[in-house]
């Protein structure tokens, strides 16, 4: 059996309740990946293969230049809580983040998930694979790790330089496939 390239595949982009997605032109959504409802993408913002986003009880908010990794999943507490994501911010692949918040800058290992009203600040990680609970707070400056999630030391200056450096290349391989594709935005 053999393989050719198909070009032509496109995301899912759905209303929900008649509110459609608002998507910056310069977003790369991955085929396969699926947005619905009431969702805000920011400019220069990535959306990897088989990511769901669901705006669909509360609304769903990401920044510019946001990377959200293969498989992650993002949903929100059903009239009480969305999702929001800052800017410059990057979510591992598989990643679940349900009605929490992620200032810019913050960072997401792979794996790992995020649960109702907790909070990780800019600056600050939660390693992959770990459970952060409801109402936790990851502060700048911290990694978290576990299951459930706990301090495990202070982010080095090095570290902390390569992670902010993350969400860029992101954003530029994004634009790499926007290219590829022959994609002129949404």
């Amino acid at each position: 059996m053999s393989y050719a390239a198909t070009l032509d595949a496109r995301p899912i982009i759905l209303p929900y309740r008649g509110v459609l997605p608002r998507i910056a032109d310069d977003v790369f959504i991955a085929p396969g990946a699926v947005v619905v409802g009431d969702v805000e993408i920011g400019a220069g913002s990535s959306v990897w293969f088989g990511c769901v986003i669901r705006g669909d009880e509360e609304s769903v908010r990401i920044g510019e230049r946001v990377n959200l990794q293969d498989g992650t999943v993002i949903h929100v507490n059903s009239r009480k809580q969305g999702t929001v994501i800052g800017d410059d911010v990057t979510v591992g692949h598989k990643a679940l983040l349900h009605a929490c918040t992620l200032e810019t800058g913050a960072y997401v290992g792979m794996g790992a998930t995020v649960m109702d009203e907790a909070v990780v600040e800019g600056g600050a990680m939660l390693a992959g694979g770990a459970l952060l609970t409801p109402r936790k707070v990851v502060r700048r400056g911290e990694l978290w790790a576990g299951r459930p999630a706990s301090l495990m030391r202070r982010i080095e200056s090095e570290e902390a330089v390569g992670l902010a450096r993350t969400a860029g290349l992101y954003a530029d391989r994004a634009q790499h496939y926007l290219v590829e594709l022959g994609w002129r935005g949404r």
